[in-house]
C-alpha cells in the first residue's frame, strides 16, 4: 500500500485540498495516509476533514493521525511538508519589528528580513525531519511546500544531500492561467517554458499553436491602463519577460519599489498584506474547527482546478503517468548562469522513477542578475545556519535588495539584533549569540 505522510497537517485548509486532489485519482483511493502535527487539536480537525473527503469521493484510504513524527514517517513513500514554525504570532513579529525600523514588507515569507527569520526558525525542524527520514523512510520523496522555498531547498541540499527532495509551488501555473485569461486563450492549450528561482522565475516562452503570445499581452496592457499599475507588469515592460509571482511578492525582491511612496501609490502595493492574510487563515481554520466540533465538517471548500503538484507527483510515482510540472531543486548545471548548488526553479518530468529536472541553460542576462541578488541572500542565510555564524544573518540582510535600499547598515544590524531576540527560543544556540562574539566587528 502506497503510504503518504503529511507533516504539518494542521494547516488544515491546504491539507484538505491536497487530500481531495489525491483521493480524486481512482488509483490513489486506497492509499495509506498518515497525518502529523504538533498541535493535537489541529490534528484532530485535519483527520475529520480527511474522513469527510474520503466519504465525499467514495474513496477508502487508511488514515491515521499522530503527534509522533517518526511514527507518521515510518515506511512512507512520500512525505509532504507544510510546517509553519511559529504560526501567526511569528508572522506578526516578522512584520511589526521591521516596520518599527522603517522597513516595508508585503508578504515577508520568501526574502527580506521576514524570509530570513522564517527560514532560520524552520531549519532546525527540517534538519530533524531529514534525520528521521534517513532512518525510517530513506527512499521516500520529500515534497516541500513550506516557505521560504529557495532557502529551505538549498539548506536541505547542504545538510542532507542524499535526500530526494522536490520543492513545489503553484505560482507558475496561476501566472500562466492569469495571463491566458487576459488575452483570451485557453490555458490548457498553451506551451510554456519558465525558469529562475522560486517566486522570481520568468516566463521565457509562452506560445499557442506555435504563436508567441507576448505581443498579444503587450496589446492588452496598452489597451488597459489598470494593468500597467502592477509591479510585475512594470517589471515585464522593463525586463522583457513576465515574472511568475504576484506583484505583492515581486515588490519585495528588488530595490526599486517599496522604498518609494510614489511607487507604492503608482503600483498599488499593499504594504503589510500578509498579516491580514494570516489572520484570515486563522479565521478560516476556526470556522472549520467549529464545523467539525458540531459534526458538520463541510463536504466542499476545495478548488476543483487548484492543480496542486503533490497529488500529480504521487499519481505519477504510482502509475508511471508522465507529466511536466515546475520544481525547485539544487542547481546541478540546470541554469548555467546561476550559481551551482543554488536552489532553482525549472520544469521537471514526472514518472514512476521520480522527478527529473530539465536542463534550461543560460537565462537572459537581465533576468539572471536579479536572481543572483536573490540567491546571495539565500546563500548567506544557509551559511548562517550550517556554519552557526550569527554574522551571516546580518550579512544576508545587508545583501537583501529591498532592505539595503531602505535602511542604513547600522539600522540593518540593529534590526537583526531585535529579530534574533524576538525569535530567540526557536533559533539554534549559535545564532543567538552576539555577532561581535563570533569574532568580527561591524
Amino acid at each position: 500500500m502506497f503510504r503518504i505522510a503529511f507533516v504539518g497537517a494542521g494547516s488544515v485548509v491546504f491539507t484538505r485540498q491536497l487530500l481531495h486532489d489525491i483521493l480524486s485519482f481512482p488509483e490513489l483511493s486506497g492509499v495509506a495516509i498518515a497525518l502529523h502535527d504538533i498541535d493535537p487539536e489541529r490534528l484532530q480537525v485535519a483527520a475529520a476533514l480527511a474522513d469527510r473527503a474520503a466519504q465525499t469521493l467514495g474513496a477508502k484510504p487508511t488514515v491515521t493521525a499522530t503527534t509522533d513524527r517518526r511514527a507518521a514517517l515510518a515506511g512512507a513513500d512520500v512525505v509532504v511538508n507544510m510546517i509553519a514554525v511559529g504560526g501567526h504570532p511569528a508572522t506578526v513579529t516578522d512584520f511589526e519589528i521591521p516596520a518599527a525600523s522603517g522597513l516595508r514588507q508585503t508578504i515577508g515569507d520568501t526574502l527580506g528580513v521576514g524570509g530570513i527569520f522564517r527560514a532560520l526558525r524552520t531549519f532546525p525542524v527540517l534538519r530533524a525531519l531529514a534525520a528521521d527520514m534517513a532512518e525510517v523512510c530513506p527512499d521516500a520523496w520529500l515534497l516541500n511546500y513550506t516557505n521560504p522555498m529557495a532557502m529551505n531547498i538549498q539548506y536541505l541540499s547542504r545538510i542532507a544531500p542524499g535526500l530526494k527532495v522536490a520543492g513545489l509551488c503553484h505560482s507558475v501555473y496561476w501566472t500562466v492561467r492569469g495571463l491566458c485569461e487576459i488575452i483570451g486563450v485557453p490555458h490548457e492549450e498553451v506551451d510554456v517554458l519558465s525558469a529562475g528561482v522560486n517566486h522570481q522565475a520568468w516566463i521565457l516562452r509562452w506560445q499557442h499553436q506555435g504563436r508567441d503570445l507576448y505581443p498579444e499581452l503587450d496589446a492588452a496592457i496598452a489597451a488597459r491602463p489598470d494593468l500597467a499599475r502592477r509591479v510585475r507588469v512594470d517589471m515585464y515592460r522593463r525586463l522583457g519577460y513576465y515574472p511568475t509571482e504576484t506583484s505583492e511578492h515581486s515588490s519585495e525582491y528588488v530595490p526599486w519599489y517599496l522604498g518609494h511612496d510614489s511607487e507604492i501609490a503608482r503600483l498599488r502595493i499593499p504594504v503589510g498584506d500578509y498579516v491580514a492574510i494570516s489572520a484570515e487563515n486563522l479565521a478560516e481554520y476556526a470556522a472549520l474547527r467549529a464545523a467539525v466540533a458540531e459534526g458538520a465538517a463541510p463536504a466542499d471548500g476545495w478548488e476543483s482546478d487548484a492543480a496542486e503538484y503533490a497529488p500529480q507527483v504521487i499519481h505519477s510515482l504510482v502509475t508511471g503517468t508522465q507529466r511536466t510540472i515546475q520544481v525547485n531543486t539544487a542547481n546541478t548545471g540546470l541554469i548555467t548562469n546561476l550559481p551551482p548548488g543554488a536552489a532553482v526553479e525549472v520544469p521537471a518530468t514526472l514518472d514512476r522513477l521520480g522527478v527529473h529536472p530539465h536542463y534550461v541553460g543560460d537565462l537572459p542576462v537581465q533576468l539572471a542578475a536579479p536572481n543572483r541578488h536573490f540567491l546571495n541572500v539565500v546563500d548567506l542565510v544557509v551559511a548562517a545556519a550550517v556554519e552557526g555564524d550569527p554574522r551571516h544573518i546580518r550579512h544576508a540582510a545587508m545583501a537583501d535588495p529591498a532592505t539595503a535600499a531602505a535602511l542604513t547598515v547600522e539600522e540593518i544590524w540593529t534590526l537583526c539584533d531585535a529579530m534574533v531576540e524576538a525569535h530567540r527560543e526557536v533559533l539554534p544556540e549559535p545564532l543567538r549569540r552576539s555577532p561581535l562574539a563570533a569574532g568580527g566587528a561591524r
